[in-house]
């Protein structure tokens, strides 16, 4: 799989950004685990839930792929509830 298997119709504004920016953030790896996320649940994600997302989403790469795999600790505001499904969440589409 190489992007998002979900259409944004149906989302708000705010939702289908969101999707856009999980697809397309500069690195493969972290497109894969943020966008199968987006992909799966932000159709479910409560207005608290995105505005954490969307933080999220202002870390760079290098450092969100690094607190994802465990090698960094990033601060408190970015690394709540959303953080640890997203880390939880399997990224293997079982077809590999």
């Amino acid at each position: 799989m190489t992007g998002t298997t979900r259409s944004s119709g149906g989302l708000d504004e705010r939702r289908k950004r969101l999707l856009f920016r999980c697809w397309h953030r500069g690195t493969r790896e972290m497109d894969l685990i943020l966008g199968r996320f987006a992909d799966a649940e932000i159709g479910n994600l409560s207005d608290a839930e995105l505005g954490e997302l969307e933080r999220l989403l202002e870390v760079n790469d290098p450092d969100l792929y690094a607190a994802m795999t465990g090698d960094k600790v990033l601060p408190a505001d970015v690394t709540g509830a959303l953080f640890a499904r997203i880390k939880a969440f399997p990224i293997a589409d079982g077809n590999a």
